[in-house]
């Protein structure tokens, strides 16, 4: 029943910006930190974000440092990215996952325990 679903992906313009979705169901989202990666075909799959449980202490990597914003609604079982000021290299697919509270934010894939399946952000001129 545990299911993590992506959304928001799509095309935009260098210096456009979208906002990505992370829809929670088969757990209570307030007892996890959710942390965004992001990966590129034949390359790692990095970490964009990451907030944990209360939200009150955000992480994010330093190529979208300024640009991207992480959030969280634990009453709805959900999480955002806003990604404002897109490069082309930003263009990849996005995930969310979580990691259980106690241990709050990670910055490696193998941190996390619960994944959703991606959504594609394309930047292109």
């Amino acid at each position: 029943q545990l299911q993590l679903v992506e959304s928001g992906g799509g095309l935009a313009q260098p210096g456009g910006s979208l906002r990505l979705s992370c829809a929670v169901s088969g757990l209570i989202l307030e007892h996890y930190a959710i942390g965004w990666f992001r990966q590129v075909p034949g390359q790692y799959r990095e970490i964009v974000s990451c907030i944990d449980s209360t939200g009150s202490i955000t992480n994010y990597a330093d190529s979208v440092k300024g640009r991207f914003t992480v959030s969280r609604d634990n009453p709805k079982n959900t999480a955002a990215l806003q990604m404002n000021n897109l490069k082309p290299e930003d263009t990849a697919v996005y995930y969310c996952a979580t990691r259980l509270r106690h241990l709050g934010c990670g910055w490696f894939e193998y941190d996390f325990d619960h994944w959703g399946q991606g959504t594609q952000v394309t930047v292109s001129s």
